[in-house]
């Protein structure tokens, strides 16, 4: 009998995956009001041609955009979905919202921060549907230097869904879609640009648990980031920057922050990558450094791995005039705000308000500024339980898929080394776990043995004996 997640979902009070978008009646009764409302006499966008680009099969579509060449620089259209002009302010959608936080992702389904008919039908920018938007503007240099975000609520219709593998494929192939033609110069451009700011950013594949019909079964396999998907990603930090800096300007926001690391945490970064054997050349900085790794480079894995040390302590910052003692978000390189996924995270939705009323030069409405405060914490918690309910996602299928396989032997990378041993990924299943054993060489492959498996405890381990380095 396959496994399931029913037991995860108890301990982490979500609901069972048959009901994974469970709401109150109240709520669902809001919900289909705001779906029948009629379109707003506001400014006609939909003659820009939008695209989406999201995983295949999703239809809680936030964003949609359109990159032109503007002499040798860029302009970027990018259209938002728009909540704030529809969600009533402390009705039963907001309320229930201000409970979630934001929507959870498991294997068997997502427990999705608004109700469906809204997040992947009437408030989602689904192809060839005319919907609301919060339509950013953002004219980037070229050198990748932005101007100054506007944002203005406008009506936009997509064109096109795409998909990063689908986008990806076309670009390779020299026909990309017309609206995204430029996305990959743009991306690139950006993406130098935050690193020449310190920007530590990691390109570490991600583990994910897919189904697997052969074995009709949950799996862990390893998810590589294509360069559509980064690019995609920059445009979405593009947007963020700009409306921290919004916000900062005008004395009122929501950050999403992160303290640079401290000199000596920066130095000790340096020193492991010159003892794993990676290149560092004079007067490089980490950022530096991490940016031109090859991700197939086992040692470059174990230096990514080490890198997370340099990213802890990301925090919400509120405030209501002075702006916070400490605005930067190490891992962007600059000051950070959420406004770009308010379909699936509530700070979005707040976010958007206060630059929309600012470049209206309007007030920030009272409801925005009163949720301000308590926001943060808010959004902290939503955050400790999406990512315990990926880790134990992750740690359940890693048990289902070694069980019955104690005493077998695997090739391996060693992400850590310590004094009793550290952490290896395995190269087949992808299973990150403790390893003990003296000598573990940092950054090489080597050959380990499964010496437990604790459903229960949803815990594997490992043991290495000196010397089993693979070649």
């Amino acid at each position: 009998m396959p496994h399931d997640f029913s037991a995860l979902r108890a301990e982490l009070d979500l609901p069972p995956a048959a009901a994974s978008d469970r709401f109150g009646a109240d709520v669902l009764a809001e919900a289909v009001v705001i779906a029948e409302l009629g379109l707003p006499a506001i400014e006609d966008a939909t003659a820009i041609p939008f695209v989406t680009i999201d995983p295949p099969g999703s239809r809680d579509l936030d964003q949609a955009l359109l990159i032109e060449r503007v002499g040798d620089g860029f302009r970027v259209h990018y259209a938002i979905a728009d909540l704030g002009s529809v969600i009533p302010p402390g009705g039963a959608i907001d309320a229930e919202a201000r409970r979630r936080g934001q929507t959870i992702y498991l294997p068997d389904g997502r427990v999705p921060l608004h109700p469906p008919v809204l997040s992947e039908d009437a408030l989602s920018l689904l192809p060839d549907q005319v919907r609301r938007a919060a339509l950013w503007t953002i004219e980037v240099d070229a050198a990748g230097v932005a101007g100054r975000a506007t944002v203005r609520r406008a009506l936009v219709r997509s064109v096109a869904r795409l998909d990063y593998e689908g986008v990806q494929a076309s670009v390779d192939a020299g026909s990309p879609h017309p609206s995204v033609e430029a996305l990959g110069d743009l991306g690139r451009l950006r993406r130098a640009l935050r690193v020449s700011l310190g920007a530590i950013e990691l390109a570490l594949p991600e583990q994910e648990v897919v189904r697997d019909e052969t074995r009709d079964d949950w799996v862990v396999r390893m998810h590589g980031r294509t360069e559509v998907d980064a690019w995609n990603t920059e445009v979405s930090l593009l947007t963020g920057m700009g409306a921290a800096q919004l916000m900062l300007e005008a004395g009122v926001g929501l950050l999403r922050t992160l303290p640079p690391a401290e000199p000596q945490a920066l130095a000790a970064f340096l020193r492991t990558a010159r003892t794993l054997g990676i290149a560092v050349p004079d007067g490089a900085t980490p950022a530096e450094v991490l940016a031109g790794l090859d991700v197939d480079d086992p040692a470059a894995i174990a230096l990514m791995r080490e890198a997370t040390g340099l990213l802890r302590g990301a925090g919400y910052e509120s405030f209501d005039g002075a702006p916070p003692a400490q605005p930067l978000h190490a891992g962007i390189g600059a000051p950070y705000a959420h406004v770009t996924a308010p379909l699936r995270r509530l700070a979005d939705r707040f976010g958007t308000e206060v630059c929309l009323a600012i470049c209206a030069g309007v007030p920030v409405p009272a409801w925005t500024r009163e949720g301000l405060p308590t926001l943060g914490e808010i959004m902290h918690a939503s955050d400790r339980r999406a990512s315990a309910a990926d880790r134990a996602a992750v740690d359940l299928a890693e048990v289902w898929e070694l069980a019955g396989r104690v005493g077998e032997s695997f090739e391996a990378i060693v992400v850590r080394a310590d004094d009793d041993g550290g952490e290896v990924m395995l190269l087949e299943p992808p299973v990150v776990a403790r390893c003990t054993g003296l000598g573990l060489p940092e950054g090489e492959r080597v050959t380990v043995t499964l010496a437990e498996v604790d459903a229960d405890r949803r815990r594997v381990a490992f043991a290495y004996d000196e010397g089993h380095v693979s070649g």
